[in-house]
């Protein structure tokens, strides 16, 4: 059974990307370069899938808004 993720990637301030999947908490990896970390994501999916007990939300993905505030 195939099943689709939406993943996060962002570059952190060393120029690493970091991916991380919403749908499942804790599941984040980081890599050099857009194709190490779309390896990496792939395999950390299938181990937080391989351990979890409970069955995983299915989310519609809708968009990603940046929010501002005073700090």
């Amino acid at each position: 059974m195939q099943r689709q993720f939406d993943v996060i990637i962002e570059r952190d301030a060393d120029g690493f990307y970091v991916a991380s999947v919403p749908q499942l908490v804790g599941c984040h990896t980081q890599a050099q370069s857009l194709d190490e970390v779309m390896e990496r994501i792939r395999e950390a999916i299938a181990l937080c899938l391989e351990v979890r007990d409970e069955s995983v939300p299915d989310l519609e993905f809708i968009g990603i808004q940046r929010v501002t505030v005073a700090a």
